[in-house]
């Protein structure tokens, strides 16, 4: 049976993005995300849920997500899921899930552009995409290096989709 763990999440930032370097020297910046669902109930009622979820960008993207992204800018995550867990400090086990970065697009709002980042060391419109490294040990020497993000597509009316 084939597996697949891919998600992606349409939302806005609730905090502006805390970077930093981890021990093997990797960039690694965490995002908080805002999800919210609208929906009908069979009443009529319209009821609405947001969802706030943690997100990991590791690499080269992470430094862009660090430069670019700030609290209340929307934000398009392409990435997988991931079980953290932990033991807290009365001893009991502790889990959650969150979301590890593989793409990530900045939409509308402010006065920049929208960009869009890859992990890989391809520009955002290349077909080649690198997965994101298992863990922050896997992260290569190519990953750290600084990415710059690429212009959105000059024709808009050429899109695949």
């Amino acid at each position: 049976m084939a597996h697949l763990n891919k998600v992606f999440l349409l939302g806005n930032l609730t905090r502006d993005p805390e970077r930093r370097t981890l021990p093997s020297g990797a960039a690694l910046t965490d995002l908080r995300l805002a999800v919210t669902r609208k929906y009908r109930l069979q009443s009529g009622e319209l009821k609405e849920e947001t969802l706030f979820i943690s997100v990991a960008v590791f690499g080269k993207g992470a430094e862009t997500a660090a430069k670019y992204l700030q609290k209340g800018r929307p934000v398009l995550i392409e990435g997988r899921l991931r079980l953290e867990e932990w033991t807290n400090k009365d001893g009991q086990k502790q889990s959650r899930i969150s979301v590890v970065a593989e793409n990530f697009q900045l939409l509308g709002g402010g006065d920049r552009p929208p960009r869009t980042s890859e992990m890989g060391d391809a520009p955002a419109d290349a077909a080649r995409r690198t997965p994101a490294p298992e863990s922050p040990g896997d992260l290569g020497e190519g990953d750290a290096a600084a990415a710059a993000p690429a212009e959105p597509p000059a024709d808009e009316d050429n899109l695949p989709f």
